[in-house]
């Protein structure tokens, strides 16, 4: 049998010890040299009431040392925390047996091993099932990051009714005819497009989060066609001591930078500020490749619809937030939101496009629609084909959304009733942060390019047809097998 060992930089420390190096507490659980200094679990030893050095001392010294801190910062009277007298060990041998042992009881055998899985198994449940945060009397429901964090569509679309902007001859494409990015041209100069997005951050890792708000600006410009050249960055950070401000700000835009580098984009200059919130943007310019500018308009009856992501980092980063969802499901999230466009905005591209957006907070039906009305036509989905992340629609269906979830509940009118009701409607109006391109692609030539999109990499699928069946407003209807491409013409590239 091994024993615990007390590590050797605790008698640098000047805490009293025991003889075995273990740091002195009493039963308020702090040292008595210092009361504003406690010590639990195995690194420490209660010296009225001295017990082995076992993991069930130690998990069950977490709540009394919680409340005792707690009053302490309080000025309140702190509580005695004097451990059980005796405790059920138990050891596995390495063959599905276990030694048990309790004061001077011992025992042996499988059935010890089943209890102490059992046990294990329970343990480890409450760290990976934990209960949903509630709401305190008065407090605002927790609000999404990301892409999930924009302001609404019809709020956002009633502003700039209102506003009316002037317009300028050197705009080819602006706010009197939006699409995901501006197109500017200049006299004797290329033409270029240029976008900005901006949110708060949705991940507690800064070097993440700066890849994922790169990724997500640099869609805006692949959406349409465009190579990128250079960005701008735009950082809001929480007040802090100016080591962790410059720790932070350091690793946001090393994340930036280690996707925008590679796609071309060089960061020249931006604007940082204090805010309640971590948050990050980039304004991004770039250039239309010659004859090849890819519009939200241009749909054509037939066209097959293409998506290049799955959908649901929405609500799976609202259930991260609450504790609601396996963490190798949010890795799977993030390993979507981290993908570049850029390939798969070429295929497109490559395969005869005939319009192209990207899936961000207004979800796909949203960004769909967006497609339709300009286009004059309506839409036929495949509800079985639209691909989502795994854990997307379970915890849609148990009631989990993100907070924009709710203003993109409108769109749901543009569907035909019996697909209002169908399990994947809320799926369709989930916001998505660095979301897939949605496409219109030429049936003799969209199998093929959906095939040409798996090989590098994308969950891409074929989820629909444009039909015209669009009057004054777009409709989406539901109708299984509504994907299905037809054969491809000999050099349909």
């Amino acid at each position: 049998m091994t024993q615990a060992g007390a590590a050797p930089w605790l008698a640098d420390t000047g805490l009293p010890l025991t003889p075995e190096g273990f740091i002195v507490v009493d039963d308020r659980l702090r040292s008595p040299a210092d009361p504003r200094i406690f010590a639990v679990g195995d690194v420490s030893t209660m010296l009225a009431h001295p017990r082995e050095k076992a993991g069930v001392y130690a998990v069950r010294q977490g709540p009394p040392l919680a409340a005792n801190l707690r009053r302490a910062l309080a000025g309140r009277r702190l509580r005695r925390a004097v451990p059980q007298k005796r405790a059920l060990a138990l050891i596995g041998t390495g063959d599905e047996q276990a030694v048990a042992s309790r004061g001077p009881f011992v025992a042996y055998g499988p059935r010890l091993w089943q209890l102490k899985d059992w046990i294990d198994r329970r343990w480890m449940r409450r760290y990976r099932e934990l209960p949903e945060m509630e709401v305190e009397p008065g407090e605002d429901p927790m609000r999404c990051g990301g892409c999930a964090a924009k302001v609404p569509a019809a709020v956002l679309g009633r502003v700039m009714g209102r506003l009316h902007p002037a317009t300028s001859g050197a705009v080819l494409i602006g706010l009197d005819n939006p699409d995901d990015a501006a197109l500017i041209s200049l006299p004797g100069a290329p033409p270029l497009l240029q976008t900005v997005d901006f949110f708060r951050a949705m991940v507690d890792d800064p070097y993440l989060f700066g890849r994922i708000a790169a990724t997500h600006a640099l869609g805006d410009i692949y959406a349409m066609g465009g190579t990128p050249e250079s960005a701008l960055a735009i950082a809001t950070l929480p007040p802090a001591r100016p080591p962790i401000v410059e720790h932070d700000l350091f690793h946001m835009l090393r994340g930036g930078l280690d996707v925008l580098e590679p796609a071309g984009a060089v960061l020249i200059g931006g604007h940082s500020a204090e805010g309640a919130e971590l948050a990050l943007g980039f304004a991004v310019t770039g250039r239309p490749r010659p004859g090849k500018l890819l519009r939200k308009a241009g749909l054509r009856a037939g066209d097959r619809l293409v998506l290049t992501k799955p959908l649901g980092t929405g609500v799976i980063l609202a259930a991260a937030a609450r504790g609601l969802v396996a963490s190798r499901l949010v890795e799977a999230a993030i390993a979507t939101m981290v993908q570049s466009a850029a390939s798969a905005a070429a295929c497109l591209l490559e395969y005869r496009a005939s319009a192209c957006t990207d899936v961000t907070g207004f979800g796909l039906l949203g960004h769909l629609l967006e497609m339709l009305r300009p286009s004059g036509m309506g839409a036929v989905l495949d509800p079985e084909a639209i691909p989502a992340l795994d854990g997307a629609l379970p915890l849609l269906g148990s009631g989990v959304t993100s907070s924009l979830h709710a203003d993109n509940i409108a769109a749901l009118a543009a569907l035909d009733p019996a697909a209002q009701l169908h399990q994947m409607a809320p799926l369709l109006i989930d916001p998505q942060t660095a979301g897939g391109l949605l496409a219109g692609v030429p049936a003799n030539r969209a199998g093929a390019c959906v095939a040409e999109l798996r090989r590098l990499g994308y969950r891409a699928a074929l989820i629909g047809r444009v039909a015209g069946l669009s009057a004054s407003e777009p409709r989406v209807c539901f109708e299984a097998g509504a994907a299905q491409p037809v054969p491809e013409l000999v050099a349909a590239k």
